[in-house]
């Protein structure tokens, strides 16, 4: 497949290499790209289990628990949300059939099947989330290239000579020659970006809970934009995006969910209540007991 990003001219092939299993069976760059995102994100947990009170050996089984869920949650989420697609469609492999996958759908997945695993392997859920949001950028971050070199996730038309892509599947939908947004590459600098400084701020981390409720805000603020530059957005009813809506909310909870928390812990305790003339009471008692 031929593709034009910044005026730099490139020849992608989405199989990187085949295996001699049934005739032939290939290997997708897509795949690779996928599973090094998910690798690297699971020896990043592993690396700082400790540094955030989460048993490593218990944070495995955890993973191995949530990732087939959020597999799962990801078509899911990408069936009922395409009109084009029933439940029966859900494990149609064929024709690619199955490429469809919403990456908010594995997050819910992930998180809601984590959470029942966290409480059964008796791991602190917010810690284990905060070591999970830091993960999760690193996934979607190097992901977003599995959907590069397939031409999938870019937006709308730049409108420039030279800035933006193209690819057969660009000027399908777009037009012969048009360049296109390459969304792939703003959200997986915006995820990668975000991964850092979470990174750097779990080390100071106020509370339990805390990243978690960052990554909402970071990758939601990043999300709601980047979304409404997307050609292939799924919709929740006319010209509403069911992936904007949920990066609103995310935004707008983690934000209020973050202040509430800092301000109970920086309120002032209340200091025990003393009653007044208490060293005069205390005297008389004192006094009547001696006599």
């Amino acid at each position: 497949m031929d593709v034009t990003i910044f005026g730099i001219d490139l020849t992608l092939n989405p199989v990187a290499f085949t295996l001699p299993i049934n005739g032939g069976w290939s290997v997708y760059w897509y795949g690779i790209i996928i599973a090094t995102g998910f690798m690297l994100a699971i020896i990043y947990g592993m690396l700082n289990a400790k540094r955030m009170g989460v048993n490593s050996d218990r944070l495995l089984d955890v993973v191995i628990v949530a990732t087939p869920v959020a597999i799962l949650g990801a078509r899911l989420y990408y069936i009922v949300f395409d009109p084009t697609l029933t439940l029966a469609d859900f494990f149609d492999f064929s024709g690619g059939g199955f490429s469809g996958l919403a990456i908010y759908g594995g997050v819910i997945g992930a998180f809601v099947s984590g959470a029942l695993m966290c409480y059964l392997r008796k791991v602190n859920i917010l810690n284990a989330f905060d070591l999970a949001a830091v993960g999760f950028l690193i996934g979607q971050g190097i992901g977003r290239w599995g959907n590069f070199i397939n031409q999938e996730a870019f937006g709308i038309a730049t409108g420039s000579s030279w800035f933006g892509m193209t690819s057969e599947n660009v000027s399908r939908v777009l037009g012969e020659g048009v360049l296109a947004h390459p969304c792939f590459l703003y959200e997986s600098i915006w995820c990668l970006t975000g991964a850092l400084l979470l990174h750097l701020y779990s080390k100071k981390r106020v509370f339990s809970g805390q990243i978690i409720l960052g990554y909402c805000v970071w990758y939601g603020l990043g999300r709601m934009f980047i979304e409404q530059l997307r050609t292939d957005s799924l919709f929740l009813g006319g010209p509403l995006r069911i992936s904007t809506l949920l990066s609103v909310v995310l935004f707008i909870g983690g934000i209020v969910t973050t202040v509430i928390v800092l301000r109970r812990k920086r309120a002032p305790k209340e200091e025990e209540y003393i009653p007044q003339f208490a060293d005069a009471i205390e005297s008389e008692s004192a006094e009547s007991i001696e006599e």
